[in-house]
């Protein structure tokens, strides 16, 4: 039962990342450790996520920059390749812990400014973004370096940050099931969980339009710091 409390919680982190264009993954596999096994947190949560950037990025179609997918998809595709070897030779156990440390570090430590505007920033994107995604899912803050270079209108970024994720997490999705993972016993949950981001997508795109985006970054850092200490703090206790 503790299970159905991730459908709520997924209509809200997807409206939350329609309407800012990040954190809505992070906070969402900040959640899922106590409620779902370890060995099902990364699978289940690229499929909601694949649903939710979908969704966003048709909500929003006429933002979409197609050029942006030739490069990142070359990286993605060896990322997410390397990435599935290190992740099949993870102990799962640690998985909320390792998790909970790269949330802690992508919320506080800076991004570096990375050079260039061009294809080569593009495919290195998206290697790191997936083959990191791999083992800890939620990386989108991750891209704003990149594409805060090219545009830096809100409803572009928003749009084409989604149209890239949606590419990541399907990869992911595939590179989980060569590896052997079964989503057929967690069909019902998905399922659920993909109505209710994609309602949550239409609730964020709607809000979006409507609210400045203000006193948001310090409020936000703030509950998912705590919420990845939660994650270190179950790894933890899993270990005694």
């Amino acid at each position: 039962m503790t299970e159905l409390a991730l459908i709520p919680i997924a209509f809200f982190t997807s409206c939350l990342a329609a309407t800012v264009g990040m954190g809505g993954g992070i906070m969402l596999i900040a959640l899922m450790p106590g409620l779902l096994p370890a060995s099902a947190i990364l699978p289940i949560h690229a499929m909601t996520q694949l649903a939710s950037n979908g969704s966003r990025a048709m909500f929003g179609w006429h933002h979409m920059d197609m050029r942006l997918i030739p490069a990142f998809a070359t990286g993605a595709i060896a990322g997410a390749w390397l990435g599935g070897e290190v992740y099949s030779s993870l102990d799962l156990r640690w998985l909320p812990g390792l998790i909970g440390m790269v949330i802690l570090l992508v919320t506080w430590v800076p991004i570096p400014r990375m050079g260039g505007r061009g294809q080569m920033a593009l495919l290195l994107l998206g290697f790191y973004q997936t083959g990191l995604g791999m083992l800890v899912g939620a990386t989108g803050p991750l891209g704003a370096a990149v594409l805060l270079q090219r545009n830096k209108e809100r409803d572009w970024l928003v749009i084409n940050t989604a149209l890239y994720m949606s590419l990541n997490h399907l990869l992911r999705i595939v590179v989980f099931a060569l590896l052997g993972f079964s989503f057929y016993p967690w069909l019902e949950l998905i399922a659920a969980m993909i109505i209710a981001v994609t309602l949550g997508s239409w609730a964020g795109t709607w809000v979006r339009s409507r609210i400045p985006q203000t006193n948001f970054l310090l409020l936000f850092k703030l509950l998912v710091t705590l919420l990845a200490l939660r994650m270190i703090g179950l790894a933890v206790l899993g270990l005694r």
